[in-house]
This record gives C-alpha cells, structure tokens and sequence, in this order.
C-alpha cells in the first residue's frame, strides 16, 4: 500500500492523498496532486503512519510530484492573481445588487477551476451572477456560501490565547457550541470574552466541558447539606480541577472533602442557589452581556 499523507491547501481546507510513485516527501514540502478534473498544489502537513478506512468510491487521489521551483513561482502568481481577481468580484456582484460578502477566493493550479467563498444572511441566487464570471474569467465557476466560522478559518489569525486559532490549525469540523457551556465552566458571561475572531463562541469551550460536567456529576449541588468523614457542613462551591467540594461547617471553618469520603446527603438546598464557582484567586467577573446578546452567540444545532 502507498504512503498517505495530509495535504493542506490555502484556507486552512485539508485532504488525504497517496504517494503512489514513491516520491521522496518530508513535511513542508510543496506537491502536485491530483484533484477532479486537473491538478492543484498544496502543502504536505504529515505523514499518515495509520491505517484508515474510506468509503467505497472516495478513496484519496495521488500526490503527482513534488513541486519544482517553477511550479512554486506559478502557485505565488496564481495567489497575486486571487487578490486582483477579488476586486472585480466585489465589483460584478454590487452591479447585481446580490447581499454577499467575498471572503477569499481560490484558483486552481491549473486553471480549470475558479471557487469564489462568500458569506451571506440568507440563500442568494446568483445564477446571472455565475454566468457573467464564466464570461469573464472563461474558467468552471464555484460559489460556495460558507459560515462565519468556515470564514474566520479562511482569513486565519490569532486568539485571544496568543497562539493560531484552532480552526485554522488542527480543527477539523466544527461542533455546536452554546453559552450553557460557559456558563458549566463558570466564565464571564462577556460576550467579547466568550468569543473568538469569528463573533461566535470560542471553539474551546468544548474542550473541557465534558471534564467539568463530569466532576460536578460526583457532588451533590451547592447548598447541600452532607455528613463527611471530616464532619458536617453545607458545600459551598466545587474546586473543579483538584475534584473537591468545599464545604463550610457549623462554626464557619472551611474543609475540603473528595467525592468519596461525602458519608451522606443530610439535606437538599432550600432554594436555588447561584452557580458555583471555580476556586481561583480572583472572582468572576458578572455578567456583561444581556441575554439577547448571549443566545446570538448560540450556535444553531
């Protein structure tokens, strides 16, 4: 079987390839490979060392060669070219009157294919629009209407965390994302905390999510009365990361308690009580966001 290896061409968008000729690959070196209908060039991420089942009839085309140095030339033209043909896009579609937003645009190697990314409110039909670009450009024309997500992973960038956002790097596909999430993990309920380049919520908030869920699972809920092996006392809050309630007793002296050396529930809490918080050093910031402004942040499932 031929080495499979991760291409990745411009915009972050990814794909599977075979090295069917046993040409000598290392990472960062740039290939031809093999696309529908011609060619296209992008960037070896890595080599696949196992194995993985595709679907019949999608198995991964074949890496044709390495780059040469005129092929590197051609690719940095082709990108100048993108730039300049954006310009004239923009321009066609304010002459159709179409609520569409360009974000990138993407030339194939070979010139057979031009995919034009834009975002939109609502579904457009563009279909005089397609017609005049085929003119123009005299190439297969591609509109695709992507997400402000797909938009942010396109155009690239930093978080707020210093380092290249996630879905430009090693996301994949994007997974619903909602405010409850935050609110689980005890954050600031600021919209310009909670959320990333994209003005939707940060794609890291699932990472832990699951962890906090999971913790919270083994302890009763705050305002909970419960008998312990230290003694007994009403849970305050629940120290997520060392996995321990605190808990305050009669005389307002406060102990740590693990899951399981909680004896007893003695008695629920009398009212709902606020979320419980993260021991750090400093407290939570309140909410700066309002409600409304918090459910737009809400991914749709």
């Amino acid at each position: 079987m031929a080495e499979l290896y991760l291409v990745e061409f411009k915009g972050a968008r990814k794909g599977f390839f075979y090295n069917r000729y046993y040409h000598a690959l290392k990472e960062s070196d740039y290939v031809v490979v093999e696309v529908d209908r011609g060619e296209d060039i992008g960037l070896v991420k890595k080599k696949i060392e196992k194995e993985i089942e595709f679907p019949e009839g999608h198995l991964p085309r074949t890496i044709l060669r390495p780059a040469s140095s005129e092929d590197i030339a051609r690719m940095e033209t082709i990108r100048q070219q993108e730039h300049d043909y954006k310009f004239e896009v923009v321009d066609m579609i304010a002459r159709h009157g179409l609520p569409m937003k360009v974000v990138d645009i993407e030339c194939q190697f070979d010139g057979n294919k031009m995919t034009i990314y834009f975002t939109a409110d609502h579904r457009v039909d563009f279909r005089l629009l397609v017609k005049d670009l085929a003119a123009r450009y005299r190439t297969r024309i591609e509109l695709r209407q992507i997400g402000v997500r797909d938009e942010a992973r396109r155009i690239g960038g930093y978080g707020v965390c210093g380092r290249p956002q996630c879905c430009s790097t090693f996301l994949t596909s994007f997974e619903p994302i909602s405010t409850q999430q935050a609110r689980d993990q005890n954050l600031p309920l600021n919209p310009s905390k909670i959320s990333g380049n994209c003005g939707r919520l940060l794609c890291c908030l699932r990472y832990e999510a699951d962890f906090y869920m999971a913790v919270k699972k083994k302890f009763p809920p705050p305002g909970t009365r419960v008998q312990t092996k230290y003694g007994d006392g009403i849970i305050e809050r629940i120290d997520i990361f060392n996995e321990e309630a605190i808990i305050r007793d009669s005389e307002m002296t406060l102990f740590r308690s693990s899951s399981d050396d909680i004896l007893e529930v003695v008695s629920a809490p009398a009212a709902k009580l606020p979320e419980d918080r993260i021991i750090t050093d400093l407290e939570v910031p309140e909410t700066n966001g309002s409600e409304e402004d918090l459910r737009k942040l809400d991914d749709e499932e």
